[in-house]
């Protein structure tokens, strides 16, 4: 499926066709632009640009409008990286229309501890008993994960994230307030998990071991505290008497699709199957058949914790999968911006081709609360010289390309040293090449790297435009041949 609606937003963009979109960050409004009615169902995932909201790959037009019950009411209120359900309509070119747009948090408090690795991009993040992963997709606002990670008790924060199976968090969007600054919701705190080692006497029950009170509890919407049994999963509202979570709503999962919907949900694997070919993304059970294709994967590279999106039919509670798209980095590149192409939304940052979708997340290595640029805009912020960290989805097609899943814009980096992870394409005497870049050997070592290992390199650009080592080529240790990198 080739898609370009960022090459087409930015040239009406220049032509002033989208100066109305762009003024109103709620986008379109009562959907002027008319879809092909491909699909018609819901679109489950995070934000990854706005004018009007990006989820899945799709730029949906909105009336500007979120129904939630943490406190969020407009468009202009969500950040990139929030998990939204979309209900509505959408086609193959990307475009949509939604009929409602749904947020809610996963969790919500004061953070206990947190961990941050600055080279990696990696982290864990503990509230209310629960722990979270972080990674370079997660989007942070407030403050840097850094700032946070040093003085994690400073701050409480909204978490928009995956839950995986063993009850912990993969992190898509992390907000942070000072404590005494509180979130615009009627809630303290916020819990999402499977209730366990329920009293009905003493009218308590755990989620990952953190103690929930609700002798003052109500049930919200529809959902009864008679229905409340261990295995269920529920979301819990209240406030904090020591390390007990004294509930104000409880409320069981819902279920996020009608039968006979289309659907794309976004999410990581669990509980996965390999003989009944199932697995539930999000709480969502996915059955695998003879008509499911397989894209950037294939089934047998399919287990517990891997990124996916799953397209189909929701059929009896099961989301029967059309399509199963992986979303798994492959590739990370740490380099700077030598040009740049709007019309075929690429770039070559340090001599790598790098390829953007409608998928992938721009975002600046700030705490820029006021972060509200559209789609467009946020193309056009980058510049040559810009010092990017890009991870994606390494491609061979063409020579060799990186596709970009999130990009971060470092603004303050002024290494002239470029760092690539992926795989290599060729071996020579005296250089090495991946995605179409030559690397010369400039008297480093090669030693154990064969075409097809993922490896990792440290190089620069001569002043004669050419690129070179600055040090030994590492080869990962986890080299496989399970790659499935074009479509």
């Amino acid at each position: 499926m080739n898609r370009k609606p960022l090459a087409i937003a930015v040239k009406l963009a220049m032509t002033g066709a989208l100066a109305g979109a762009l003024a109103a960050c709620g986008g379109g409004g009562s959907g002027d632009t008319a879809t092909s009615g491909t699909s018609s169902g819901t679109s489950v995932g995070a934000v990854s640009g706005f004018g009007s909201v990006y989820v899945n790959g799709t730029r949906f037009e909105t009336n500007g409008s979120v129904s939630s019950d943490d406190g969020l009411e407009r468009e202009d209120q969500l950040e990139k990286g929030m998990i939204l359900k979309v209900e509505g309509d959408w086609d193959d070119r990307g475009e949509g229309r939604a009929d409602r747009v749904s947020y809610d948090d996963t969790l919500r408090g004061p953070i206990s501890d947190m961990s941050w690795d600055d080279v990696t991009r990696t982290g864990s993040l503990t509230m209310l008993g629960q722990s979270i992963s972080l990674d370079g997709k997660t989007v942070f606002r407030g403050v840097t994960p850094t700032t946070l990670a040093g003085n994690p008790q400073g701050y409480r924060v909204r978490v928009s994230a995956w839950r995986l199976e063993d009850g912990s968090f993969r992190a898509s969007f992390v907000g942070a307030r000072a404590i005494g600054l509180d979130f615009d919701d009627d809630n303290e705190v916020e819990i999402e998990g499977v209730v366990a080692n329920l009293d009905t006497s003493a009218e308590t029950f755990t989620i990952n071991g953190f103690l929930i009170d609700y002798t003052s509890a109500v049930g919200d919407d529809d959902f009864s505290l008679d229905d409340l049994a261990d295995g269920i999963v529920v979301e819990v509202e209240g406030y904090l008497n020591g390390n007990t979570l004294m509930a104000e709503e409880i409320d069981d999962e819902d279920d996020l699709f009608d039968d006979d919907d289309d659907v794309e949900i976004s999410g990581s694997v669990y509980d996965y199957d390999a003989v009944s070919r199932q697995f539930s993304v999000n709480g969502v059970r996915v059955q695998i058949n003879g008509g499911t294709e397989f894209d950037d994967l294939r089934e047998s590279s399919l287990a517990d914790g891997l990124f996916v999106k799953v397209e189909g039919d929701y059929r009896n509670g099961v989301l029967v999968a059309e399509e199963i798209e992986g979303r798994e980095s492959d590739a990370e590149l740490d380099g700077r911006i030598e040009s740049i192409n709007l019309a075929n939304e690429s770039m070559v940052v340090s001599g790598v081709r790098v390829q953007l979708t409608s998928n992938t997340l721009i975002d600046d290595d700030d705490d820029d609360d006021d972060d509200r640029r559209s789609r467009v805009q946020d193309i056009q912020s980058l510049q040559v010289g810009d010092y990017l960290e890009i991870e994606g989805r390494q491609r061979s097609r063409e020579g060799g390309f990186l596709e970009a899943l999130s990009i971060e814009r470092e603004d303050d980096d002024d290494d002239d040293d470029f760092e690539l992870e992926a795989r290599v394409s060729a071996i020579g005497a005296d250089s090495i090449t991946i995605m179409n870049l030559e690397v010369l050997r400039n008297g480093y070592s090669l030693s154990g790297a064969q075409v097809g290992d993922e490896v990792e390199i440290e190089y620069r650009r001569t002043s004669g435009g050419q690129y070179e080592l600055t040090d030994d080529v590492e080869v990962d240790d986890d080299n496989d041949d399970n790659n499935d990198d074009d479509d």
